[in-house]
């Protein structure tokens, strides 16, 4: 997950970057329809990142992760797809889970500690990206200690956070990803509720992954036509920015 050479005048790739739902209650269902969402080319990335949503949160602004028996099981039936189709696995939260497991990187939240500490765990060839919600300063300083990405959201209504998460973190503003993009080459995510539909004004501002959750997973005809809805959406942004330029 790096940003490729481009010309001048035309503007950056971008890529989707996949996330499971946080729960896969039939594993052997839902490979299927990773490998079906795969093989529709375009996806950059794909996360697994399973909570246990039944459980209190217990003062916490997310679901605690689902067991660890539970993400190396589901590991060990994604992992080999997303190879097949080289597309980065990374696992939330959890670096030392993410080792374990043999992801090819972690994507690590305000609470799950540093990058430096996930560096030494996983080694200078992993990928690290770190939710940043509506913040520069935190962007500014995971970029500093070696990040591979940032994430800006939640950009919409979303379901994939709790509500206190939402009002602690904020939304930010499209502007962010302009000022991200012309301030650093450092790959950005966006997140939260973003839809073929809507992608449009992130993907023109300069995102360089658009991260997708619920559209593709619960999309009525599968998980490829989904995919195969966002990559039309956001080649038809590029095609709109290639002609502004």
């Amino acid at each position: 997950m790096t940003s490729e050479s481009i010309e001048a005048d035309q503007p950056p790739p971008c890529l989707l970057y996949l996330i499971s739902p946080p729960r896969i209650p039939d594993l052997d269902a839902f490979a299927s329809s990773l490998e079906y969402a795969l093989s529709a080319g375009g996806v950059g990335a794909f996360q697994l990142r399973l909570k246990n949503t039944e459980m209190a949160l217990n003062g916490r602004l997310t679901y605690p992760r689902e067991s660890e028996a539970a993400v190396l099981r589901a590991a060990e039936v994604l992992i080999p797809i997303c190879r097949e189709h080289n597309v980065a696995f990374i696992l939330n939260d959890d670096p030392k889970l993410a080792a374990d497991c043999g992801a090819d990187g972690v994507h690590l939240g305000q609470e799950d500690g540093g990058v430096k500490a996930a560096r030494a765990l996983l080694g200078e060839q992993a990928v690290i990206g770190v939710s940043c919600h509506d913040s520069r300063h935190l962007a500014m300083e995971a970029g500093e200690e070696g990040a591979e990405y940032v994430a800006f959201g939640a950009f919409y209504p979303t379901t994939s956070k709790t509500e206190a998460a939402q009002k602690k973190w904020g939304t930010p503003p499209v502007e962010i990803l302009n000022w991200w993009t012309e301030l650093t080459t450092l790959p950005c995510v966006a997140i939260g509720g973003i839809t073929p539909s809507n992608c449009a004004p992130l993907v023109a501002a300069g995102a360089d992954f658009i991260a997708a959750i619920t559209y593709v997973w619960h999309h009525e005809k599968g998980a490829k036509a989904a995919v195969q809805e966002f990559n039309q959406a956001i080649e038809s942004a590029l095609a709109s920015r290639r002609a502004s330029c």
